[in-house]
Order: C-alpha cells, then sequence, then structure tokens
C-alpha cells in the first residue's frame, strides 16, 4: 500500500510583506553612494547594482546615475559587490542605526 504526501497548506508571506517586518533606525546621512558618478554616467552599460538590491534601493536615473533610497536598504551589502566598475561606496551605518530584523 502507497501513501502519496498530501498538499501542504503553507501561507507564505509576499516579499514586501517579509520586508515590513525589518525595523530601520535612520542614521540622517545615507551610508551609500557611489564614488564617481561619471562611471555609471559614461561606462556602465549593466546597472547591476539597480538590478541586485532586493530591498528596490537603487533606481535607475535619468542622467545615468543611481538614485539611492538608502532608508530601505537592508545592509546586504550585494550592490558593493555587484558593481563592475567598484563604484558604489557602502558603509555600516552609525552605531545603534540601520536595520533591525524581528525573527534573527
Amino acid at each position: 500500500m502507497s501513501v502519496e504526501p498530501g498538499i501542504p497548506t503553507v501561507d507564505n508571506e509576499s516579499i514586501e510583506d517579509r520586508l515590513y517586518t525589518v525595523k530601520y533606525e535612520d542614521p540622517g546621512d545615507s551610508h551609500l553612494d557611489v564614488t564617481i558618478p561619471g562611471i555609471c554616467a559614461e561606462k556602465c552599460v549593466t546597472t547591476d547594482c539597480v538590478k541586485v538590491c532586493p530591498a528596490d534601493v537603487w533606481r535607475e536615473g535619468e542622467d545615468g546615475v543611481p538614485n539611492i533610497a538608502y532608508e530601505n536598504c537592508l545592509e546586504c551589502g550585494s550592490c558593493r559587490w555587484a558593481c563592475p566598475h567598484g563604484n558604489v561606496e557602502w558603509e555600516y551605518p552609525d552605531t545603534g542605526a540601520g536595520v533591525t530584523y524581528k525573527n534573527g
């Protein structure tokens, strides 16, 4: 006699719902920037910093230089590793600021 596994009844929250569980203490100044805006505007054709960001912090600017909404940052550091030109400035926010994760 074979027993077929049942279909689990799991409700997974959306990414947006999960992002709302992240608490953020605004340090007042951005911990993200581009080192030389001209590199983004003149050399970058892939906008990898924009594509890799899970929180939509980096957004493609009309002038070729990304707009940065640092308040949404999850501090994963993906943007700095994705930039093929090494043009992303990324630092942890000052002590006591930045993200606090609800479940870990």
